[in-house]
This record gives C-alpha cells, structure tokens and sequence, in this order.
C-alpha cells in the first residue's frame, strides 16, 4: 500500500470527501447537534476547535499516518460527521479505522452502517489490507456494541493506552476484521443496511 493519497467513496447512502478546511463549517454545525464535544471520552471537537481539528487530521495525513474523510448524506445533501483510516502500516499492509463521529439525529441510523462498508470495502478490495483494526474508549459502550455489530473480534484491552483530550488516562478496546472474514461480514452489512432502510 502506497503513500495514502485523498480518495473519494460514494454509494446510494453516503458520501466519504476529503477532509479539508472548507469542511469546518459543516463539521462545526454537526458536532453542535447533540453538543458531542461534552462526551468526555470522545475526540469530536469544540465549535472553536474544529478548524485545529481538521489541521492536525491533514498533517498526520502529510506524514502518511491517515486519511480523513467527512461524511455526508446523499439524500439531505449535509456535512453530518467525520471518520479516517489511521494508524496505517503499508508493510502488511493494515490499518485502523476510527475517529468517527456523526451529529446526533444520525446516530442509530443507517449511516454508520453505510460508512464502514465503504471504508472496509476499500480497505479490503482497493488496498488489499490483511486486516482492519477498530479502537474504542473503554467507557464508551455505545462505541464498542456499533463496533461488534459490524462483526468485529474483540481482540483485547489496552490499559493506560493513551490521554484523552482531557489529560485523563485511556483504557482501549481492540477490535478486528481480517481479510478471510471480509467476504461473510460484507454480506452481514449489506443485509444490516436492508433491515435499516426498510419501511417501517
């Protein structure tokens, strides 16, 4: 795997565009539905914070550690949250994917459903990735039950892993999908994603 160049996924759901300073605004009124930058054990930034947020996700992009995406909904058209490929080594080649929040009246949606197909697809079938890895707080059990319903191992816990934005001490989920089990959890998500849609 190459030096990670902007890339953009799209299907009938969502759209995934390069991060980029024009995105501040949209991700500014995203974040502010439902204040998710009060959720402690999140990475989602501050309305004042947001232009710092972008800059930094586009130099470990510069560097070759990650790939930013926003996420945008295909029917409203919105700016509605914000996801990356990080942590990539391209010996193997892996990566993570994480850093993924989405303003409220979306969450519990189709939305993430739609999203993590598009970036395992790519990860999988464009990249040829032997593995995806997924990182969670461990406080965050709404984080790590949307991991697990993409079928995901739980592979362990990282304790005193990294800081929080407010200096606080993280223990870290580890989750994974490897290459084999790609084909079977594609199929879970295309079917998740009917269920999710259908008229109710």
């Amino acid at each position: 795997m190459s030096h990670p160049m902007p890339t953009r996924l799209h299907d009938e759901h969502v759209v995934l565009e390069p991060l980029s300073l024009d995105h501040v605004p949209a991700l500014q009124a995203a974040a502010a539905d439902g204040e998710l930058w009060n959720l402690w054990f999140t990475s989602v930034p501050a309305p004042d914070h947001a232009h710092a947020y972008v800059e930094k996700a586009l130099r470990g992009q510069a560097d070759g550690l990650m790939l930013s995406f926003a996420v945008r909904e295909v029917h409203s058209g919105e700016i509605v949250g914000a996801t990356r490929y990080y942590d990539i080594v391209p010996e193997l080649p892996r990566l993570a994917i994480g850093y993924t929040w989405y303003a409220r009246r979306w969450q519990k949606s189709h939305l993430n459903t739609a999203c993590k197909r598009l970036l395992l697809r790519h990860a999988f079938e464009t990249k040829r990735c032997v593995a995806v890895e997924f990182h969670t707080d461990l406080h965050n059990l709404e984080s790590q039950r949307a991991i697990e319903r993409l079928g995901a191992h739980r592979d362990g816990v990282l304790r005193a892993h990294m800081r929080r934005l407010d200096g606080s001490l993280r223990d870290t989920v580890c989750y994974s999908i490897l290459a084999s089990e790609w084909p079977d959890v594609e199929r879970w998500l295309s079917l998740r994603l009917l269920r999710l849609l259908a008229p109710r």
